[in-house]
C-alpha cells in the first residue's frame, strides 16, 4: 500500500479544506455534499450520535451557523489511493476546551471522496 501518494494527498488536503471554508460559511448544501449519502454514514458530535445521511442532514439543516474556529495539528493521511484519514484539534474564541476532529474519509468512484466517518469531540485544555 502506498502512504501519502502525493496526488492522493493533495486531493484529500483540498477536500478537507474545502469542507473547512463550507462549515465556516453554513453552506448546508456543501456539507450534505461532503458526507457519504448512505445509511451506513456516521457523525458522532459533541452531544450527538447521528446513523445515516438523512440524520446528518437534518443535524446540519437545524442547527445553524458555527462559531469561528482556528485549526491546530492538523493531519491528514491517505492510505492507498481511495481512503484516507483528517485529524485536527481546534480551537474557538471565548471557549476554554479544546475541540477534536476525525474524519474517515473514502473516494467512490461515482462521486469522489465523501466522510463515511465523522468524530468531534471537546477535552478541557
Amino acid at each position: 500500500m502506498i502512504l501519502d501518494d502525493p496526488a492522493t494527498l493533495a486531493e484529500l488536503q483540498a477536500r478537507f479544506a474545502a469542507y473547512e471554508l463550507a462549515l465556516g460559511e453554513n453552506d448546508v448544501a456543501a456539507l450534505d455534499d461532503f458526507f457519504w449519502e448512505s445509511p451506513l454514514a456516521v457523525r458522532f458530535g459533541a452531544s450527538e450520535s447521528l446513523y445515516g445521511f438523512a440524520a446528518i442532514a437534518a443535524f446540519r439543516a437545524a442547527r445553524g451557523k458555527t462559531p469561528p474556529r482556528k485549526l491546530q495539528a492538523t493531519q491528514v493521511t491517505a492510505f492507498g489511493t481511495d481512503y484516507g484519514v483528517t485529524v485536527t484539534e481546534f480551537v474557538r474564541q471565548g471557549e476554554a476546551r479544546l475541540g477534536r476532529q476525525t474524519q474517515v474519509w473514502v473516494k467512490f468512484p461515482a462521486v469522489g471522496w465523501k466522510i463515511v466517518s465523522a468524530h468531534v469531540s471537546w477535552c478541557a485544555s
